[in-house]
């Protein structure tokens, strides 16, 4: 998951707006410890939107008190500190591939909260992220910060090919992507397509063009579903044709950006906030001539979606059970997930997680694909559910769609497996 977006939006958004979403001043000032990754206080302190957190203080007189770590690090300790008898923990970011079955007893169902005193317009954020931290029936997360995927594509090699605009189905994806595998003018050998290996996140990405899914939201393994097959059946006709990288299987997220910021690549399927990245004039050659916009969707399936329901990672807000200030932590939250809030993070560089966001001009004016990312936000999801054999089960993914890259295996057998092995995991 990306952890910056690099925009570059010109004012603020005014704090004092976001007051009404929070409770009576307090008198008795209190410190409320919020555990996180770096990046969420970053766009919570910044500059363009203010000090987000700042509506909160105001309106309680308590006190923000940051504790930073990285992904790993933050969900060990929180785990940890979650399992005691009293935690000093109030708030917790929760990144949505660790909001497993096993651990939702750790956490305060939100549920009753939401029907007592619900944040503000909860339908206004998007479905794919509540649903994502909905366990069984019930809410215990309050979506933040988001990473969508969308197609990333250089206009000036699409020009050189005489491809007028981004492909609009997922069949002319795989045409545009062979044609744009070519040696450019100045030398440069170019492959159509770039993606960091074959990973369930990656391959999903793509799969969703056909609604494809590995394990669905009520656990069941579809890996070897004629979408999932076609989706594999797609990337190795682009490996054989050479329309992406022969050394596929080892590349990283690194090396895809690495390539699209020299203009060995046409296209590349990541998050959508690398937009900029890949237009930094201070990191790439090809600064300005890369656009961005939504994942095409299987010809078969334009009368069900307008753009592919792609996949989404996403961090939220829960409270733990042993948390000694739970009515102060839901004010928090419901302060820190307002429309307000969402759009003066969103000026920090947060990916917003309400739809109304997107309909703000200094959002649109920074972000030249922010209609293109609230389409795909409307329809995506997470690439999978979270529970407690997911690594496990991602690890054999990649073990089989590797074979299928390689020619080892043929797309249905790879997938028949491996629908085998998983749902023994998951029984």
């Amino acid at each position: 998951m990306s952890v910056t977006r690099r925009t570059i939006l010109r004012t603020g958004a005014a704090t004092a707006a976001l007051l009404p979403f929070v409770g009576p001043l307090r008198a008795d000032g209190k410190q409320i410890n919020v555990f996180a990754h770096r990046v969420m206080q970053n766009v919570s302190n910044g500059t363009k939107g203010g000090d987000v957190t700042q509506a909160f203080t105001k309106a309680t007189g308590d006190t923000v008190n940051w504790v930073t770590f990285e992904t790993g690090p933050l969900h060990d300790r929180l785990f940890r500190e979650a399992s005691l008898s009293e935690s000093t923990v109030d708030v917790a970011f929760i990144l949505n591939t660790y909001a497993t079955p096993r651990i939702a007893n750790l956490f305060e169902p939100l549920g009753p909260r939401m029907a007592k005193d619900p944040v503000e317009d909860p339908k206004d954020l998007f479905p794919g992220l509540v649903k994502g931290v909905t366990i069984g029936d019930e809410l215990y997360a309050v979506p933040f910060r988001h990473a969508s995927t969308g197609l990333h594509y250089n206009e000036e090699i699409f020009a050189e090919r005489g491809i007028k605009g981004p492909p609009q189905t997922i069949e002319e994806f795989v045409e545009v992507a062979k044609k744009c595998t070519y040696t450019r003018p100045d030398g440069t050998p170019v492959v159509g397509f770039i993606l960091p290996g074959v990973a369930y996140p990656e391959v999903i990405a793509l799969a969703r063009a056909w609604d494809a899914d590995f394990i669905t939201p009520d656990m069941k393994v579809v890996a070897n579903s004629k979408e999932m097959v076609a989706a594999l059946t797609m990337i190795r006709d682009l490996y054989t044709s050479g329309a992406v990288p022969k050394n596929l299987t080892g590349m990283k997220a690194e090396d895809a950006n690495t390539w699209m910021q020299q203009g060995r690549a046409a296209m590349a399927a990541s998050s959508m906030s690398r937009n900029g990245l890949y237009n930094d004039p201070a990191k790439s050659q090809v600064a300005g001539k890369i656009k961005t916009t939504y994942f095409p969707i299987a010809e078969a399936l334009k009368g069900k979606y307008e753009v592919a329901p792609t996949k989404v990672e996403f961090w939220s807000m829960a409270i733990p059970k042993n948390s000694k200030n739970k009515d102060l932590a839901w004010a928090f939250i419901k302060a820190m997930s307002s429309k307000d809030a969402t759009l003066a993070a969103a000026l920090n560089g947060n990916g917003p997680v309400r739809g109304s966001t997107y309909d703000d001009p200094r959002i649109k004016e920074a972000l030249p694909y922010s209609e293109a990312e609230r389409k795909v936000l409307q329809v995506s999801r997470v690439p999978l559910p979270a529970f407690d054999n997911a690594a496990r089960a991602a690890d054999l993914f990649k073990e089989q769609a590797e074979t299928v890259v390689l020619g080892m295996k043929s797309p249905q057998q790879a997938m028949d497996e491996l629908t085998v092995s998983v749902q023994k995991l998951v029984s």
